[in-house]
This record gives structure tokens, sequence and C-alpha cells, in this order.
């Protein structure tokens, strides 16, 4: 798997959920959770829901994934059982660029960041959210 960059995953999130509103907390292998009702310490909040969310069980609903082709950026992004957790694949992380393997490569990414819980990053709107 590629290094992740994490100043151009940022700069992804940033541009993908440009709404004002949204907080939102980036893991280390891009998975990023939309905190719809940010309260309190949103490090911690996101980590729990991916805690839940996160890891992948084949068989389950926490297997299931979907691709969605991003129009204005290169890449992917993959859903998963959490309308508020999702994943970035960049063009150039699957060999295979079918909607197969991104998507299994995506919960992969996704899996990792719900079992290692590493946050690099902290979208916080909420201020902006109560001026707006």
């Amino acid at each position: 798997m590629i290094d992740v960059n994490t100043e151009m995953l940022i700069d992804v999130w940033q541009r993908l959920l440009a709404d004002p509103r949204k907080s939102w907390v980036l893991f280390e292998h891009g998975t990023c959770v939309v905190l719809t009702d940010p309260e309190g310490e949103l490090a911690e909040q996101a980590a729990d829901l991916l805690k839940t969310f996160g890891p992948a069980h084949a068989g389950s609903s926490a297997g299931d994934f979907g691709v969605i082709d991003l129009k204005d950026i290169e890449g992917w992004v993959v859903t998963g059982h959490h309308n508020d957790v999702l994943t970035y694949v960049g063009l150039d992380e699957p060999q295979d660029q079918s909607q197969i393997a991104v998507g299994l490569l995506g919960r992969s990414k996704r899996h990792q960041d719900g079992t290692e819980l590493h946050v690099v990053h902290v979208e916080d709107k909420r201020s902006s959210a109560d001026q707006a």
C-alpha cells in the first residue's frame, strides 16, 4: 500500500466536505468521520463511531461497501454501513481500478482505521455553524 500523504488527504476532504457546518475527523488511512451532531471532544466522538462502524466483517453489513466516482477530484469515496463514515481511495492506489477492487481497498483502509484509530486531523466547524 502507498504511503498516506496526510496533507493531500486533508485537502481532498476539505474540498469534498465544503459545507461550513460539517465538522469531521480524518484518520491515518483516509477514512473520514463526518460528525452530524458534534459535541465534546471531536476526535474521541469520531473514534467511538469508527470503532463501531469501521472494522469490516465479511458476510455482514460491516463488509458492505459502495463506490462513488468523484467528479472534480481524482479518486473515489468508498462508503460503508454508516452514512457518515467515508474512505478516500486515490487514483494511484489500486492496481485494478474496477469498482470491486476500489471498494475492497477502501473497505480495507476503513478496517485499518477502525482498528488502529489514529486521528491525523480534526476539522471543527462548530463555531462557524453557530454564525451561519
